[in-house]
């Protein structure tokens, strides 16, 4: 049980790729959908922050989801 503890094999071999890291897709897409959604918060601050939308958080919360669920779909069929 203290061998499994202090595995002496590569460390996170899955992650690394020779020399360079290997991004997952999904980490790649959570850096362009918020890159996404800097430029639309951007845009709809005033509006989500104005008192019209119940939860701002919420509607931050939901546009940011959209966003990464966006630049997932734009990976994947590229």
């Amino acid at each position: 049980m203290i061998a499994q503890m202090f595995h002496s094999g590569p460390f996170l071999q899955d992650l690394v790729l020779g020399a360079s890291l290997y991004f997952p897709p999904i980490f790649k897409a959570f850096l362009l959908g918020l890159l996404i959604w800097l430029l639309i918060h951007h845009l709809l601050r005033d509006w989500i922050y104005s008192g019209e939308i119940w939860h701002p958080t919420l509607m931050d919360l939901s546009l940011f989801v959209i966003s990464i669920c966006a630049a997932l779909f734009l990976i994947v069929n590229e």
